[in-house]
């Protein structure tokens, strides 16, 4: 019997008004160090009441730095099932990540038009929802805020082969979608799963060394 595969983490990039998933970008090795990064809201500071200091007036702002690893020569089957693009090295994999952070070319071709026209763009173009996922406790909506690729090796043709990633995320929350949104939906799940483990901690100030506070 074969052992099965473990889990893998990545980005899954969801259609933000239907949910339907557009592609799909696994790491090709889960990271090994992750860092996570919290920013209370709080009111104390900017109120100046005294009153205020415990209160908080939204979600914090949570961010990832995620660093990962590609290699052409040792490329997995991760989501068809079929090889890679012959010759490509590993421009489908980077592909998928840099797509992800610059409109597609039929927006920019369409907003040209419109332009050459005469007419505005009301609201910007859309881009995919980007959902970070990291096992199935951690599902997370994300914008991408910063990419870093360095390329370490090449193939005959100057196709990269091997490749490091740096990819810095900003959880989105309801704040920034509202609840009706896909990803203040998803936010939501991600929040209360966070409640449910933290209420398995023991309670009583016992736990700390203390009689009583």
């Amino acid at each position: 019997m074969s052992t099965p595969a473990p889990p893998r983490g990545g980005f899954v990039f969801l259609d933000p008004a239907q949910g339907r998933v557009l592609r799909v970008a696994p790491f090709q090795y889960n990271p090994e160090t992750l860092t996570r990064t919290l920013q209370p809201r709080g009111v104390g500071d900017e109120s100046g009441e005294r009153l205020e200091a415990l209160r908080l007036k939204g979600p914090p702002q949570e961010t990832f730095k995620i660093d990962a690893e590609f290699d052409a020569a040792d490329q997995l089957h991760l989501v068809t099932g079929t090889a890679p693009t012959a010759g490509a090295g590993l421009f489908g994999a980077l592909s998928a990540l840099e797509t992800a952070v610059c409109p597609s070319s039929a927006q920019l071709t369409h907003e040209n038009g419109m332009a050459s026209q005469g007419m505005l763009q009301i609201a910007p173009a859309e881009a995919p929802l980007t959902v970070l996922v990291l096992g199935r406790r951690r599902v997370l909506p994300v914008r991408i805020t910063d990419l870093t690729v360095t390329e370490e090796a090449y193939d005959g043709e100057l196709n990269p082969i091997r490749a490091k990633v740096g990819v810095s995320v900003r959880v989105l929350t309801v704040g920034d979608v509202g609840f009706s949104h896909k990803a203040g939906a998803l936010y939501i799940r991600y929040q209360q799963s966070k409640e449910r483990f933290a209420a398995l901690i023991g309670h009583g100030p016992g736990a700390v060394g203390y009689t009583g506070i």
